[in-house]
Order: C-alpha cells, then structure tokens, then sequence
C-alpha cells in the first residue's frame, strides 16, 4: 500500500538516493572522527580518571558515545540499502525499494511535544540580545566557602590557583549574573544570593539568551535529543563547539587547569575579563549559525503532519 501523506518520507520518490559506497564512505569517515573522542573518553571511564574539560561533555549530557558515532544523513535524504542495516531501524525508518529514508511520519506525540520544547527555546534564545557581562563566574560560585559539603567538584583531579580565601573574596567582591539554572543549581547555598537572577527549570524560556556559554553547549543536547531526525553532521558540528565551550569555561575557572594544556583565564583582573568577553563574543557568533540550522531542521521536520 502506497505511503499516506501523513507518513510520506521526507524524500520523493524521484529523488535518485545515495549510492551504498558513497554513504558507506561518508559513515566510516564520520565514525573514525567520532572515535578519536568516543575512545578515549571509554579508556579513561574504564580506568576512572576522567578528564575535567572533555568529558564533562559526554558525563553531563549523559548520551552514550555511540549517539555521536552513528552516521544518519538527517530527514529528506535517501540512501541505497539493500538489506536492513544495523542502526537504521524501523523506529525511523522507511524503505522504498532499495533505498532507506527517515519517515516523520513515524514521529510519536511524546516525542513531537519534546521536540517542540526545543525548538521553541532555541527560538527564544535566538531572538534575544547576547549578555557578556557574566564572566564565567559560575564556576566560581560553585566552589565558593569550599564548594558543597566543603568540597569542590573536581577535588583531586585539579589544583585551585587560588587559595580559597582569595576565591571566596572574588565571589564576594563580584555580583554573578548566572542565567542557566543547569549552572545556578550548582551553586554552593551561600553563593546564591550573590547571583542577580535566581532561575528555574521552568523559567528557561524568560532566562536563557544566546551569550551564555553553558545555554551555548546545551545546542549538542538538543541535536542529540533530536537525533536521527536532524543528521550527524549537525550532531557533530555542535560536539565541536561545545567542546570549545567547554574548554573558555575551564579556562576562567579558579582552577588549575595547565594539566591539561588549558591556559588561564585571569578573569580576577580587569585584562582577564576583557580577555573572557572577547572568547565569549566569538562563541556567541559561532553558536548563532548552528542555532539557526537546528531551528530550521526542527521545523522541517514538525511541519509535517502527525501520523
């Protein structure tokens, strides 16, 4: 029986698909870009000696490392697949003939409504105005009278390069203005009331804007949640950059973070604040283009009508 309209793929089916080796390629080459972070990261969970900056990515997104390595062209693209292949399931896909595609059709109503909560705070984000006036002063407020029960998060893996009593006076001496409640609930409890907003899980949509650099991160959330509707190359553009995020927000920390080949930050002085308002300006500008290929393939895909 020929598909309905409401459960039509994305590609027609005049479109001449992908042949097998030219996607088989495109997937192996994906896979080995993966695994040069994939790997490490399941070396060092394996021994317990994770990596403070890098795999904070992986541990506090918590997908598993096969998400990333995956290769799926994203919706409206049709690959030759003459047999059913491993990780291109009926889930998601439809086969016409010889050819496999992603089917919207197949998108259910729990999934719809959470894709929708995405793309609406990507939405939100977008149109506001960038703040730089943070600092990065979260981390600093996490660890702020000797962190939670009198421990910083990364306790034994990473020196301070500061003593306590001088990170506790940068806390006190600067107003945070923290706009993601993932870093604000993160905060020791005497450090909150240093912070101007106090935002919430449901308050998202009003506090998150686009010079945030965790809001900035959150992106490779998103595009995984939406996988495999959105594609690999999209999933894999937003690993990178939140890896580069994640890396200004180790460098501005009060950690010591040489170890790991990390430079300072210094934003306890003046130059080191303009330094940090400078990196975070050039991720906001790299994370709007990102954003606004994310908007346009969750509308692509939520357009098309429910099955």
């Amino acid at each position: 029986m020929p598909a309905t309209k409401a459960t039509k793929p994305m590609a027609t089916l005049d479109q001449t698909p992908l042949p097998y080796a030219t996607w088989q390629a495109s997937a192996r080459t994906h896979f080995n870009k993966a695994q040069q972070w994939t790997m490490p990261y399941r070396s060092r969970r394996a021994a317990g000696k994770m990596h403070p900056s890098h795999d904070f990515v992986f541990i506090y997104f918590r997908f598993a490392p096969a998400v990333l390595e995956g290769w799926h062209p994203g919706l409206g693209v049709a690959f030759e697949a003459a047999e059913d292949i491993q990780g291109y399931n009926e889930k998601y896909y439809t086969r016409e003939g010889h050819a496999l595609c992603l089917d919207p059709g197949k998108l259910d109503v729990k999934a719809r409504k959470r894709l929708q909560y995405s793309l609406d705070l990507c939405r939100s984000v977008q149109d506001k105005p960038a703040q730089f006036s943070c600092f990065g002063m979260h981390e600093w407020a996490m660890v702020y009278q000797g962190g939670p029960e009198g421990r910083a998060r990364h306790e034994g893996k990473l020196p301070m390069r500061l003593s306590q009593a001088e990170i506790d006076t940068v806390v006190e001496a600067r107003p945070t203005c923290c706009s993601h409640f993932d870093a604000f609930r993160f905060f020791t409890d005497s450090a909150k009331p240093f912070n101007k907003l106090h935002p919430t899980q449901d308050g998202r949509m009003t506090n998150e804007q686009p010079g945030c650099l965790h809001t900035n991160m959150d992106l490779y959330k998103w595009a995984a949640k939406a996988m495999p509707w959105v594609g690999s190359e999209l999933l894999w553009d937003t690993f990178e950059y939140a890896i580069r995020c994640r890396e200004i927000d180790m460098r501005a920390s009060p950690y010591d973070c040489s170890s790991l080949g990390l430079e300072p930050i210094r934003i306890e002085t003046e130059a080191g604040r303009a330094a940090y308002e400078q990196e975070q300006r050039a991720l906001t500008a790299a994370g709007k283009p990102l954003r606004t290929r994310l908007i346009a393939a969750l509308e692509a895909l939520l357009e098309q009508p429910p099955a």
